[in-house]
């Protein structure tokens, strides 16, 4: 039998990804008591299933397991690091932490999914903050690092809610009503930038 719903989710993500500056996320479906087909994009109900997930989700590249973290932070950027954290009111141990995690503080990091240089600027946000060369050390920790403290002020000084926008997005933790977004890559990539952190402060408690 022809269901008219079972065309819908292909019309829907072909129309969502041509239109220019849409929000896009992932896209959850379940059939109801009534045999009508569901779509959307947070999965409240316990019979949504992953259909289709957002190519702009989750980023990192280098998710460190236990016992793989740096605990070595490269001296050519320590002074670089801890200048443009406090220029932009960070803790310079957080933007160590996110640098390692994202990238294990190699300037040259580039993601499958395009994410670039030291803090893993994605192209889009890189233009959001001016970053004309995300391979520049200079430019690209100053781009992250303003995006890191606009997120803090978004999410209310949450390092936890920050870090998570800062993996996937800030409208993937919007969407999931300010929590984490049940991202396997974002539930790991938080505690690991925590740890990460921990592992720096323990060197250097001042």
């Amino acid at each position: 039998m022809y269901s008219p719903a079972r065309r819908t989710l292909p019309i829907l993500l072909l129309l969502t990804s041509l239109l220019p500056g849409v929000a896009r996320a992932d896209v959850y479906g379940f059939v109801d008591e009534n045999g009508i087909r569901n779509y959307t994009d947070i999965p409240s109900d316990r019979r949504a299933h992953l259909l289709w997930r957002d190519a702009n989700g989750p980023k990192a590249i280098f998710l460190p397991t236990r016992g793989n973290f740096l605990y070595t932070f490269p001296a050519a950027l320590q002074a670089e690091v801890e200048t443009i954290a406090r220029t932009h009111a960070l803790d310079p141990l957080l933007l160590k932490a996110l640098v390692s995690v994202e990238s294990r503080a190699n300037p040259r990091a580039r993601s499958p999914k395009g994410a670039m240089g030291l803090t893993q600027l994605m192209p889009g946000t890189a233009k959001r903050y001016g970053v004309s060369d995300a391979f520049d050390v200079h430019q690209n920790l100053t781009g992250g690092a303003r995006y890191l403290r606009d997120l803090l002020i978004l999410f209310r000084n949450d390092v936890r809610l920050a870090l998570a926008a800062f993996n996937a997005g800030e409208n993937a933790v919007i969407r999931h009503g300010n929590r984490i977004p049940p991202y396997a890559e974002t539930e790991r990539y938080v505690p690991a930038v925590l740890e990460q952190m921990a592992i720096f402060r323990r060197q250097d408690p001042s």
